[in-house]
């Protein structure tokens, strides 16, 4: 497990993301999300990230239904406040903040999370950080939770958390990948001079980077051609050291000293099999020094 910043709590390298669990894209059974689940904790994955928006609390039941099986102990769990179950509200409140907490909780039958990240408040800063952020640094401080943060799409407003708050991390989804680089330009230089830990999600970009081919998405919706021809030069470069695309896209934010772990969604126990496969694959330094 690996330090996650000044906070102590330990992450593995790889953890499971289970947006797909909650039915992301497609549905996802009962049975398979429970398969799934095992057979990432069989392969050594020790750190499960979900949030009340996956499948409107189903990530959460569904996790916490498989944790009451095994050694809660050796789990590390992220859940995330602001973003409620209904994708059309938001709440960044003292008191949302704590009423998400409490219901996360009950839906996943956990006693406390171990990290708990404030939710995409993109257009929301003032009250993430006058509201959401000291009732997270009040729960730290009494002990309620271990580690606290931000997940956002974005780098920018992570750099202003950063800067004016004391979180112990921070979760950037997809602007740390081989098709864009930009928490390099800042985030990470300041996570690592603060010593601010740092998961990257998104590592795909919503899929173009696991599969560039037609009707491939990128960040959520369909890829634009000029990213499509981006991504398949990547993939011939990539093959030219017979090296997947889908190998280098996911081992390439954890060569960044500054990022402690990645996120990766899972929706069967062969799609963690193959994440885990992408992650041992051999990548000549010669692909990076091109790649880079």
């Amino acid at each position: 497990m690996e330090k996650l910043g000044r906070s102590g709590v330990g992450v593995s390298r790889i953890g499971l993301g289970t947006a797909p669990l909650g039915g992301l894209y497609t549905a996802v059974g009962d049975q398979q999300a429970a398969a799934t689940l095992e057979a990432a904790w069989s392969a050594g994955v020790r750190y499960f990230d979900t949030a009340p928006r996956y499948g409107s609390g189903l990530a959460e039941r569904r996790l916490g239904s498989f944790l009451a099986g095994v050694d809660r102990s050796e789990a590390t769990v992220s859940s995330k406040v602001g973003a409620l179950l209904d994708p059309a509200r938001r709440d960044y409140t003292v008191e949302g903040v704590y009423a998400s907490l409490a219901a996360s909780l009950e839906r996943s039958g956990l006693d406390a999370f171990d990290i708990l990240l404030i939710h995409d408040p993109d257009d929301h800063w003032e009250e993430a950080v006058r509201h959401a952020y000291p009732a997270l640094a009040r729960l730290r401080e009494q002990g309620g939770v271990r580690a606290i943060g931000v997940g956002m799409t974005q780098a920018e407003m992570l750099v202003r958390f950063v800067r004016e708050t004391d979180v112990d991390c921070v979760m950037v989804a997809g602007r740390y990948s081989l098709l864009d680089r930009t928490a390099a330009d800042e985030l990470l230089p300041l996570c690592a001079e603060r010593g601010t830990g740092v998961l990257v999600a998104g590592v795909f970009n919503g899929g173009i980077l696991a599969d560039p081919g037609p009707g491939a998405y990128y960040d959520y919706a369909p890829a634009p051609e000029p990213v499509l021809k981006r991504a398949r030069g990547l993939a011939e470069r990539c093959a030219a050291h017979d090296v997947p695309l889908a190998a280098a896209a996911l081992q390439f934010p954890l060569r960044h000293p500054a990022v402690t772990g990645i996120v990766v969604g899972a929706r069967s126990p062969e799609e963690v099999a193959e994440d885990l496969a992408l992650a041992a694959t051999p990548i000549p330094e010669a692909l990076w020094t091109e790649l880079d």
